[in-house]
């Protein structure tokens, strides 16, 4: 009977050790998955200042956080919030899990700034999008007319 009964104990700890281990295997769903759609930067007036509009999903379950983004047509790229109708610049945006962060017209917008070119309709601007945990993206901006207005609304 002793002999039973640790033969089912031990049964039991190896089937929750295993579990723990299988749960443990199951971290992956706390990170972040990020992916980028909507982009496009209207044809900019200035020769100097463009602005760039996308939005930033997250399907995973963990936050992420966009730190910088570059591009090889500006001297620098700039993160903007807009609260009140009023305009700042940014060190950070929070992506949140399960969540998006839109970019738009109006609201939170990036700035390319110091312009080495100016960019035309029809073009691609590419920029790179730098996270704190999920490291960069690359996107492809379409150079949309002055005037565009996305289907959305955006």
């Amino acid at each position: 009977m002793k002999r039973f009964a640790t033969a089912t104990a031990t049964a039991a700890v190896s089937a929750l050790t295993g579990a723990l281990v299988l749960a443990g295997c199951g971290s992956d769903a706390s990170a972040a998955e990020l992916s980028v759609n909507a982009a496009y930067m209207p044809q900019p007036i200035s020769d100097s200042m463009a602005a760039g509009f996308l939005t930033i999903t997250n399907e995973g379950g963990g936050k992420d956080e966009l730190t910088s983004v570059t591009s090889d047509v500006a001297g620098s790229v700039t993160v903007h919030e807009t609260v009140d109708g009023a305009m700042q610049e940014v060190d950070s945006l929070d992506v949140p899990a399960h969540g998006q962060v839109v970019l738009a017209s109006g609201g939170n917008h990036l700035m390319f700034e110091k312009l080495k070119r100016k960019p035309r309709q029809g073009e691609k601007v590419s920029l790179k999008l730098h996270f704190a945990e999920s490291g960069t993206l690359e996107v492809a901006m379409p150079v949309e007319s002055a005037t565009y207005t996305p289907k959305t609304g955006r």
